[in-house]
């Protein structure tokens, strides 16, 4: 009877044992488990860490290369608009000093051939005179008009500088822009991740649904900036034909 006893005593104490191993390995289990689902939770803040600053990073690279491209394509554009404003300028000073040396040979060759058939030393003298002052008054009135082209393109030219400095205030004010907009959407994505209720989330992703429009918005208008070439005005309907024979200098039709 004492061995049953004894044996009864051994059996449950090794029960005993045996449930607090068991015991033991749960707990230890348990923290196990614990240590990994807090080692995976943080490991997958930290991998969504690096994939919002890598984001943010791409975003500002972007940023960077479309404004140095812009800023490239409005420069040449201004200046291909410079050149052809002063290539213009040039070309119609050049045109009215032409017309204006026509003029005056065609006007010297005519007294050259009224004094030919003079016969009187004294008409000659005058008609010499005359023609001297057709030439002088024919160069006067070249010089004058090339003076006139000349401040005349100075003019475009000041206003097309004023344009330009308009330009780059103008896309320096989108910019600025854009860089706000693209600030307050990162601000709110790291709000977001921060959130500590479902409610105080939905507002914040409100907020951010609202910037991301800001943000498109303003970076299609930066994108999209800048002006264009003044057009060439239309020539004048109903105007009378040109009747002038081919290749008359003194037409006024040229």
């Amino acid at each position: 009877m004492a061995e049953q006893k004894e044996s009864s005593v051994l059996f449950s104490l090794k029960e005993l044992m045996n449930l607090e191993e068991d015991r033991i390995k749960e707990e230890e289990a348990e923290k196990e488990a614990k240590a990994r689902a807090e080692r995976e939770a943080r490991e997958s803040a930290e991998r969504a860490a690096r994939a919002a600053e890598e984001r943010r990073l791409r975003e500002e690279e972007e940023a960077r290369r479309s404004e140095e491209q812009r800023r490239r394509e409005e420069a040449a554009r201004l200046e291909a608009i410079r050149h052809a404003e002063i290539e213009k300028a040039k070309a119609e000073a050049e045109h009215h000093a032409r017309l204006q040396a026509m003029t005056a040979q065609q006007q010297h060759e005519a007294q050259i051939a009224a004094v030919r058939s003079d016969q009187g030393k004294k008409q000659l003298k005058i008609a010499v005179g005359v023609v001297a002052g057709f030439l002088v008054v024919g160069g006067v009135v070249a010089a004058m008009l090339f003076s006139s082209a000349q401040a005349e393109a100075e003019k475009k030219q000041a206003a097309l500088e004023a344009q330009q400095a308009a330009a780059a205030q103008e896309l320096d004010r989108m910019k600025r822009e854009f860089e706000e907009a693209r600030k307050k959407e990162e601000e709110l994505r790291r709000s977001l991740e921060g959130a500590k209720d479902e409610a105080e989330r939905a507002r914040i992703e409100a907020k951010l649904a609202a910037a991301e429009k800001e943000k498109e918005a303003a970076g299609k208008a930066y994108s999209g900036g800048g002006g264009g070439v003044r057009a060439k005005p239309a020539a004048k309907s109903g105007s009378a034909p040109c009747n002038c024979p081919p290749g008359d200098p003194l037409c006024s039709c040229l």
